[in-house]
């Protein structure tokens, strides 16, 4: 293996962290933030790139660093090390309320494209680069422009989804159409296009978007229930508007609500 092999352990229901026990000399990298805590003998370090040396000098580190930036990711990743004796622990929380799938790359034939904001954490030697979508229809109306992410190598990634994580195995010829936001991640041999709904009053008034991501088998794909862009609309809806008060509040329903709620 070229990756280093890491163990784990996840914990949580909804507000999910994951541990990564290392081995000394071992190395885990996750993007910047995302730790949460860590043993003593950790040695943390900041890496130009994806931290994978799959790409060698100045240059190869730029271009690394670059396709990061494309996929809206930070320039840098952090590097979590065990310098120590014997088994060290380091932890790395998910960015919001789902749920972290470990994905074993070996037995996806090296690679898995997710949505450019899914990574967490990998062990090190994992590429984390850019994948372009191959039809202009999902490149324009996929949700993702025309670059998705994609984790290569030999080892272990953990990827981060919102809500509720469904994992659908498809069949060669089966066909599984998904809501842009809730694709999270899906297996290299999976043939993944972009599709108008059809109908003038789906497109305006189903409420469901205007396209939707087509996935044709074989391979698997996971899905989130509760993409962050819903979350946010969502809380963004229930904010306060000008004046302090929040939205229905001039109603009388509104002032009716504030009472029994204890408001007023």
């Amino acid at each position: 293996m070229n990756a280093h092999e890491i163990d784990y352990k996840i914990f949580g229901d909804d507000m999910q962290f994951i541990e990564i026990e290392l081995d000394p000399q071992e190395t885990v990298v996750a993007e910047p933030g995302a730790m949460m805590m860590m043993d003593e003998a950790i040695e943390m370090k900041t890496l130009f790139g994806d931290g994978s040396d799959k790409e060698s000098g100045l240059l190869g580190k730029i271009f690394s660093a670059g396709k990061r930036v494309l996929t809206g990711e930070n320039l840098f990743v952090t590097a979590f090390t065990n310098i120590g004796q014997g088994k060290k622990h380091v932890s790395f929380s998910a960015p919001y309320p789902g749920k972290i799938i470990p994905v074993d790359l070996m037995k996806f034939d090296g690679k898995v494209i997710c949505q450019k904001d899914a990574f967490l954490c990998a062990a090190k030697g994992v590429s984390i680069g850019i994948e372009f979508t191959k039809k202009l229809g999902a490149g324009f109306f996929g949700g993702e422009g025309f670059i998705l992410q994609k984790l290569e190598g030999d080892g272990m990634a953990f990827i981060h989804a919102g809500g509720t994580l469904y994992e659908r195995q498809l069949q060669p010829g089966e066909v599984l159409k998904v809501d842009t936001g809730c694709l999270v991640a899906f297996t290299a041999t999976v043939d993944y296009d972009i599709q108008f709904v059809g109908g003038i009053k789906n497109a305006f008034f189903g409420g469901e978007g205007i396209f939707l991501a087509r996935m044709q088998g074989p391979g698997s794909v996971w899905v989130q229930s509760m993409p962050f862009s819903r979350l946010a609309d969502r809380i963004i809806a229930s904010a306060p508007s000008q004046g302090g008060k929040r939205r229905g509040e001039g109603s009388i329903l509104g002032t009716l609500g504030d009472i029994l709620d204890g408001d007023n």
